[in-house]
Parts: C-alpha cells; sequence; structure tokens
C-alpha cells in the first residue's frame, strides 16, 4: 500500500500531519464541502478559494468539453450556481476499490489515478478531477493544481458507508492497527519515530477544515479518520516483526483494509451533510 502525499496515483491522499501537528484534507473534499456550503449560501467565495487552494498555486480549471468560460475556481463555482447544482460530493477511489464512481470509464480511470475526485450531487452530472503538479524543491515545495471538469454518467451513486457506520468501522479499526502497531518495531523507523508517532496521534483538524454549520459529528469521524491514516503511513515504512513473507503480506493486507476504512469515512464525514440535505 502506497502512503504519499498530494501527488498522482495511490499517493494522492492520506492526511499526513505538517511539523505543526496539522492533519492535512484531501483537496476534493474540502471542495466538496466548501463549494456545497458556497451553492448553499453558508460561505463566500472567497472563504472556498481559501479553503480549498491551501498553500496551493491558485488553482485552474480545464472544461472546454462542459464549461468553457471556467478557467479558475471562480468561474467554476459560478458555472455550477448557473447550472443549477445545489450540492457537491467527494468519492476517494483506489485501484480495487472503486465505490462511488459513476462512469464513464475515462473518468473513472483519471479518478483512480488521482486518487480523489468530486462529484455534483443533483443538477448536471459533471464530475471533477485534480490534476496535480509538484514543482520547487523538498525545502519550499510547490503544487499547481488543474480541476479536470468532465461529464459524467447521470446514475445514483450508493454511498461506500453511512456516518453512523463509518464511526463503527473506525472503532474496530483503532484496535486493529493498535495491534499492527504492536508489532511494528519502531525503532527500525528512525530515530524520531517516536515522536512522529506522537505527533500524528495528537494531530488536529486545522482551524476552518470544513464550513461553519458542518455537524459536529461529521467533524469527529473526519479527525479519527485522518489520524488512524497517518498512523497508519507511518507503518507502511517497515515490515514490522513480519519473519517471513506471508506475515509480510497478511500485515500488508491489513493495514490496506484499514486504509479503505479510513477513506470510505472520510467520504461519510463530507457526504452526509449533503444526504442530509437533499
Amino acid at each position: 500500500m502506497t502512503l504519499g502525499h498530494a501527488g498522482s496515483g495511490a499517493d494522492t491522499y492520506p492526511p499526513t500531519p505538517t511539523l505543526g501537528g496539522v492533519l492535512d484534507i484531501p483537496r476534493s473534499a474540502r471542495l466538496a464541502a466548501w463549494g456545497t456550503a458556497w451553492l448553499q449560501g453558508r460561505a463566500s467565495a472567497a472563504d472556498v478559494l481559501r479553503a480549498v487552494t491551501g498553500d496551493d498555486e491558485p488553482h485552474l480549471v480545464e472544461s472546454a468539453e462542459v464549461l468553457p468560460a471556467a478557467t479558475h475556481l471562480p468561474g467554476l463555482l459560478t458555472g455550477l450556481r448557473d447550472a443549477a447544482v445545489p450540492a457537491l460530493r467527494v468519492v476517494l477511489p483506489v485501484p480495487g476499490d472503486p465505490v462511488g464512481l459513476p462512469g464513464p470509464p475515462a473518468f473513472n480511470s483519471a479518478a483512480l489515478e488521482a486518487g480523489e475526485c468530486v462529484l455534483t450531487a443533483g443538477g448536471t452530472a459533471w464530475g471533477a478531477v485534480p490534476e496535480v503538479a509538484e514543482f520547487g524543491s523538498q525545502w519550499e515545495p510547490g503544487w499547481q493544481v488543474t480541476w479536470q471538469l468532465r461529464a459524467v454518467a447521470e446514475r445514483p451513486v450508493p454511498p461506500p458507508m453511512g456516518l453512523a457506520e463509518a464511526e463503527r468501522a473506525l472503532k474496530e479499526g483503532l484496535l486493529a492497527a493498535t495491534d499492527a502497531l504492536d508489532r511494528l518495531d519502531v525503532a527500525a523507523l528512525g530515530p524520531d519515530a517516536a515522536v512522529r508517532l506522537q505527533r500524528v496521534r495528537s494531530a488536529a483538524l486545522p482551524a476552518g477544515a470544513l464550513p461553519a454549520g458542518t455537524p459536529p459529528r461529521s467533524l469527529q469521524v473526519l479527525a479519527t479518520a485522518g489520524r488512524l491514516r497517518a498512523v497508519l503511513s507511518l507503518a507502511t515504512e517497515d515490515d514490522g516483526a513480519a519473519v517471513n513473507a506471508w506475515q509480510a503480506g497478511e500485515r500488508a493486507r491489513t493495514l490496506r483494509e484499514l486504509d479503505g476504512i479510513c477513506r470510505h469515512a472520510v467520504v461519510a464525514a463530507v457526504n452526509d451533510p449533503v444526504d442530509q440535505l437533499l
């Protein structure tokens, strides 16, 4: 299982803490949550741009097929409103777990490669996939994000799990993760491993991570899923106590399953308010 920072492929989504102990949130989750708030009149365009862009360069939009006038996020927001889109949903797919993708195949392939996408919830059936280009150095990194907006299939997309189910799955996942970490030789990860592990366990969502009015339950699920997945990202750096290929494979399978629980929990946390709205 690959867990990296924002980029392409399976590395797109792992909420990893910054040096300040703040959890990251997938760009698509931020756009879905804040875009919905804007479409519902609960946030300003400036709020959306600040929350979605973060430390990135200003986001671009490529939408010649469906919305030629939208070349930046403000144009995308206006286009969504003009198309009578009431809300947005997030999907965080990976190969082998494409739950939530609507089609066509070309869109699904792009979303799988990115590891995330945004879908309209009502109104015109569109989907947007972030294409992320990293530049700069490890000391001064930068990201240029271009949202590829495309028409998608107009069919209901069932959620992978509801918010209550996500809470239960996270509780069970925490127990499984504890067992996996008990068998992890933390010392093998380097002299700062204990500090890193403590940091991810105590990491918090950034201030204003989701719009005002987001139910506390959604915020709690999002934070728990983010912390657990950040811990899992450390666990993948070493085979722990595995002494043969079968044990290493079983451990990798467990971590993949836990990662899936975390991804589905983030989706539930962001999409549940939309489901309640519609």
